[in-house]
C-alpha cells in the first residue's frame, strides 16, 4: 500500500464503508442487507495493509468517519447545550472519535497480526476473520461508548431479524454480521484472483443468515402467542413539547414556568381521563424541574401540595420525572404518587443510576472548582443506588411492579436485565431528549429502548418530554407513536403477556467478556504457533 494506486484503494474502501454504515443506520427495512456488506470494502483494505501502523490508520481513519457520517447531529446539539462554539464541538468529537470507537483500530491491528502470524497456511485461514470478529465485539464491550451503538442495532428495521437479540443482544446481531462481511470478502478475494469460488464462505453465510431468520420467526410466533388481547394496564402518557425551560426561566421567572409546566399537563392529563379510564399516568422526565417532597422555598412546598391533591382528587395513580432530595445530594428522580394499603396517597422515588457525562454528572475524582468554571454547564446530580423495581399499587389494589428507567439508562443492557430479574412486569421509561429535537437521536434512543424490551421480553412504557413517546411490545414493536417537536397526549393498552424468558434476560450483556476472553486465548495460540514454526519455541 505504499503507492499510489495502493492508499487511492484503501481510502476508497474506508469511503464505501462510511457511505454503507450510514445509510444501514437509517433504521429503513429495505437497507437491511447492507449489514452483511457494510463492513467488507474496509476489511479488505485492511488485509492490503503492509505494516501494523498501516492497519491501525485504516481504523483510526474508519473511526472519525464513521463518528461524522452517523453522529453528525450530536455536535450541534452539544454547542446548544453548552453555548460552546460549534466548530470547537465538531473538533474535540472527532478527535476523541478513535477512543470512542475503538473496536475499528482493535478489529485492524489484530487482523493484520493474525495474518502474519499464521502466513499462507490454509489450514488456518479462518483464525484472522474469526480473531477479527471476537476482538470487535469485545472491544465494544470494554470500552466506553456515549451512545453504546453497535453494528447490530441497523437489523432493527427487520421485525425477524431482531428477534435474535433476545439470545446475546444487540451485539450477539453484530458478531453474526461480522462473520457474514468475512464470508463476502473471503469470496470477493477469491474471485478477484481469478480462483474459483469459494463454497465454504457461501455455505456459511447462508447458513448465518438462514439461521438467524428462522430463529426470529419461531421466537416472533412464540411472543405473539404469549401475548392476550385484552389490556392488563391502560396508560395515560402526556408531552406537552415544553422545552428549553432554562431560557424560559430566565425569561419569565422560575415560577411562572413551573406554573405553565404544571397547567399545561394538568390540562393534557384531564382531556385523557375524559376520553377513557386510565389505571395510571405518566408524565416525562423533569417535568417538574424542582425538588418534590423536599422543597426550596413556600412556593415549592405549595405547588407539591397541589400535584398530591390533583392526583388524590383525580384518583389516579401518577408516575412524573422530578429532582430528589438527600441532604446536600440531589438526584433525577422518577416520583411515584398512587394509593396506599390504607387508602392514602403513598410516594415513592426512583433515584437515576447512569447519568450522561459532564452534562448530568461529574466523577468526584475530577470534580473541581477549576473545572466548574471551566465547563460551567456541567452537572451536579448524585448517582442513583443502581437498579431496583418499585412496587407501585393502583386503584383496587392491585400491586405493579414497574422497572423504572430514565432516558440514559435505557442505553444499558445489565442494568436494565437487572431490573426485569427482580420481577419486573413493565418497563417505564422517562425521558426528554429535547436537546435532540429535529435529528435523528430521537429515534436512535426509542431504537435502543426498543432492543431492551426485546432482550428482557417486557412490555415498555416509554413518555418523554418532546418526543418520540411510545409503547413498546415484547417483540421490540412501536405504538401508539408521538413523534418528536409534537405536543400531544395518547392513552397507551399495554396488553397482558405470558412471560417468556431469554438467555439475554437472565445474563445480561453475556457475549462482550466471552468474546474478549476467546480472542486473548486465540491470540495467544497463533502467537505459540508463529513462535514454533520460527523455530524460537520447542514443539
Amino acid at each position: 500500500m505504499t503507492s499510489v494506486k495502493g492508499w487511492a484503494g484503501a481510502l476508497l474502501g474506508v469511503a464505501a464503508t462510511t457511505v454503507l454504515f450510514a445509510a444501514f443506520g437509517q433504521l429503513q427495512p429495505g437497507w437491511v442487507w447492507l449489514g452483511a456488506v457494510a463492513m467488507a470494502p474496509w476489511l479488505a483494505a485492511v488485509d492490503r495493509a503492509p505494516s501494523a501502523r498501516g492497519a491501525v490508520g485504516l481504523g483510526v481513519l474508519l473511526s472519525v468517519t464513521f463518528t461524522a457520517a452517523v453522529f453528525g447531529w450530536f455536535p450541534g446539539a452539544i454547542a446548544a447545550y453548552s453555548r460552546a462554539p460549534v466548530w470547537l464541538c465538531w473538533g474535540v468529537f472527532l478527535l476523541i472519535a478513535p477512543v470512542l470507537e475503538l473496536q475499528f483500530l482493535t478489529a485492524a491491528w489484530v487482523r493484520w497480526y493474525s495474518r502474519r502470524q499464521v502466513g499462507e497456511a490454509p489450514s488456518l485461514a479462518w483464525v484472522p476473520p474469526v480473531l477479527t470478529a471476537l476482538a470487535y465485539v469485545g472491544t465494544e464491550w470494554f470500552t466506553p461508548k456515549l451512545f453504546a451503538e453497535t453494528l447490530g442495532h441497523g437489523l432493527y428495521a427487520s421485525e425477524t431479524l431482531r428477534q435474535g437479540a433476545d439470545v446475546a443482544g444487540a451485539p450477539g446481531l453484530t458478531l453474526v454480521l461480522l462473520l457474514v462481511n468475512e464470508c463476502v470478502v473471503s469470496v470477493a478475494q477469491g474471485l478477484a484472483s481469478r480462483r474459483s469460488l469459494r463454497l465454504g464462505p457461501v455455505v456459511l453465510a447462508v447458513v448465518l443468515a438462514v439461521s438467524g431468520w428462522g430463529y426470529g420467526r419461531v421466537r416472533l410466533g412464540q411472543v405473539r402467542a404469549a401475548v392476550h388481547s385484552a389490556p392488563s394496564l391502560v396508560v395515560g402518557a402526556v408531552q406537552a413539547n415544553i422545552t428549553n425551560i432554562e431560557k424560559l426561566a430566565a425569561e419569565q421567572g422560575t415560577y411562572e414556568v413551573v406554573r405553565n409546566i404544571l397547567d399545561t399537563h394538568y390540562a393534557m392529563s384531564d382531556a385523557l381521563l375524559r376520553s377513557a379510564p386510565l389505571d395510571l399516568l405518566v408524565w416525562p422526565e423533569t417535568v417538574y424541574p424542582t425538588t418534590f417532597g423536599t422543597p426550596k422555598s413556600e412556593d415549592g412546598g405549595a405547588l407539591d401540595d397541589e400535584i398530591r391533591a390533583w392526583v388524590a382528587e383525580r384518583g389516579v395513580p401518577l408516575v412524573f420525572g422530578t429532582y430528589d432530595l438527600d441532604g446536600e445530594r440531589e438526584f433525577n428522580a422518577a416520583m411515584f404518587l398512587g394509593p396506599s394499603a390504607t387508602g392514602e396517597l403513598a410516594q415513592a422515588a426512583y433515584r437515576k443510576t447512569m447519568l450522561f457525562p459532564l452534562t448530568e454528572w461529574v466523577p468526584d475524582a475530577v470534580d473541581t472548582p477549576a473545572l466548574r468554571a471551566w465547563l460551567p454547564w456541567t452537572g451536579r446530580w448524585k448517582r442513583g443506588p443502581g437498579p431496583r423495581l418499585v412496587d407501585f399499587r393502583l386503584n383496587g389494589g392491585r400491586v405493579l411492579k414497574v422497572a423504572p428507567l430514565i432516558c440514559y439508562e435505557a442505553l444499558f443492557p445489565n442494568y436494565v436485565a437487572a431490573e426485569v430479574r427482580q420481577g419486573a412486569d413493565l418497563l417505564l421509561t422517562l425521558s426528554n431528549d429535547s436537546w435532540f429535537s429535529g435529528t435523528p437521536a430521537p429515534r436512535l434512543h426509542l431504537m435502543h429502548a426498543a432492543f431492551r424490551s426485546i432482550e428482557t421480553r417486557t412490555a415498555q412504557v416509554r413518555v418523554t418530554n418532546s418526543g418520540i413517546s411510545a409503547f413498546i411490545d415484547p417483540a421490540g414493536t412501536w405504538t401508539s407513536e408521538l413523534e418528536d417537536n409534537q405536543r400531544a397526549s395518547t392513552v397507551m393498552r399495554v396488553p397482558a403477556a405470558d412471560r417468556l424468558s431469554s438467555l439475554a434476560g437472565a445474563w445480561g450483556d453475556w457475549l462482550g467478556p466471552v468474546t474478549l476472553v476467546l480472542a486473548m486465548v486465540l491470540g495467544v495460540w497463533i502467537r505459540r504457533r508463529g513462535l514454533e514454526r520460527s523455530g524460537r519455541v520447542p514443539v
